[in-house]
């Protein structure tokens, strides 16, 4: 006898094997040795704030929200118990919940975070070998495809009424124009710009540092006009000390989002249209680098917007990547300014 089965099982014994398996409490992973070695799958209100530490800033922002979601409604259930159709489940409650905001796109971006912070969260647990990659079930969920995005460059026309607006109206217009400008000339986000501190400044090359995703930092190129008057900002209103937060209220205390909104709700009951259209301070980012694109090229515009070459436009994008001088000549062209890196041509 050589011990050589030659007779396939049939889907009736395969089944009946599993029935007893299932009986004595033994997975396929426990008679493969796979499992012998690892410690057991934590819960999920023991593995959350374990990962949440992990988290950057913007991460943390992005997830936490959802996280906190998994927490209160499984928090006491096994990591490895939950399936893909439970995930599913879930995800469309967080898309029937989520807030209706003036700028809602019908929950599909908070359904879509959710299943992407759970995909982070079990990409930990693989990680750190608390689970095999083919059992983990975020990555069986679909994450909803995003609408087309409705934000685009606007005309000249309207952003001067967005600023005349911002500058006459308000309790502190000073500050409204300056968070204008700034975003307009740099096409930063918002918390490249809240992150801004005097030390990020430098007049000599009419440069700051934003620091943005991934709390990575890079140098764009501003106008001496508004590098005059973030210096002017910095000497009214800043505390004396070069690293803290440069964008200030008039009672000297750090510049909040809550100003933005305040800004575009505001504005939003001027101008009929920036409610009706939902305009929010991405829309002068988009605005800015619409603008540069058409008039500098795909490369500038790419630099302009601090996007990395990697994985844009294959490896030739690596060799046409745009200078620093170059991003300053784009800004001197739409300011109207000199600035001391521009290069010609």
């Amino acid at each position: 006898m050589t011990g050589h089965n030659d007779n396939p099982a049939t889907a009736a014994q395969i089944e009946a094997a599993r029935v007893v398996l299932l009986s004595m409490g033994i997975t396929v992973e426990d008679l493969l040795g796979e499992s012998q070695d690892r410690p057991p799958v934590p819960t999920f209100a023991e593995y959350i704030p374990k990962v949440s530490g992990s988290f950057g800033t913007g991460t943390a922002r992005a997830y936490g929200p959802y996280l906190k979601i998994v927490e209160r409604d499984w928090g006491d259930r096994r990591m490895d118990e939950v399936s893909p159709s439970e995930i599913t489940a879930k995800r469309e409650e967080v898309r029937r919940n989520a807030v209706r905001r003036r700028s809602t796109r019908g929950g599909h971006s908070a359904a879509a975070h959710f299943v992407s912070a759970l995909r982070c969260l079990y990409k930990h647990l693989v990680d750190d070998e608390l689970m095999s990659k083919d059992r983990n079930p975020a990555l069986k969920v679909r994450k909803p495809a995003q609408p087309p995005g409705r934000r685009h460059g606007l005309q000249d026309a309207r952003l001067a009424e967005i600023n005349r607006v911002a500058v006459t109206t308000g309790d502190d217009p000073a500050l409204d124009g300056l968070l204008l400008r700034l975003h307009t000339e740099t096409a930063c986000r918002r918390a490249g710009a809240m992150a801004l501190r005097r030390c990020d400044l430098d007049p000599d090359l009419c440069l700051i540092q934003l620091c943005e995703k991934g709390d990575l930092y890079r140098s764009q190129p501003v106008s001496p006009t508004l590098m005059k008057h973030l210096l002017a900002h910095f000497e009214y209103r800043g505390d004396g000390d070069p690293s803290g937060l440069l964008l200030r209220y008039s009672n000297g205390k750090p510049l909040t989002r809550h100003r933005y909104d305040y800004l575009w709700h505001r504005l939003g009951k001027y101008l009929a249209w920036v409610y009706a259209q939902q305009i929010s301070t991405h829309w002068l980012r988009h605005t800015t680098l619409t603008w540069v694109e058409r008039n500098f090229g795909h490369a500038v515009a790419r630099a302009f917007a601090g996007h990395s070459a990697k994985g844009d436009g294959g490896a030739t994008s690596t060799y046409v990547e745009a200078s620093l001088g170059e991003v300053a000549a784009a800004l001197s062209a739409m300011t109207g300014e000199p600035h001391p890196l521009a290069t010609e041509g």
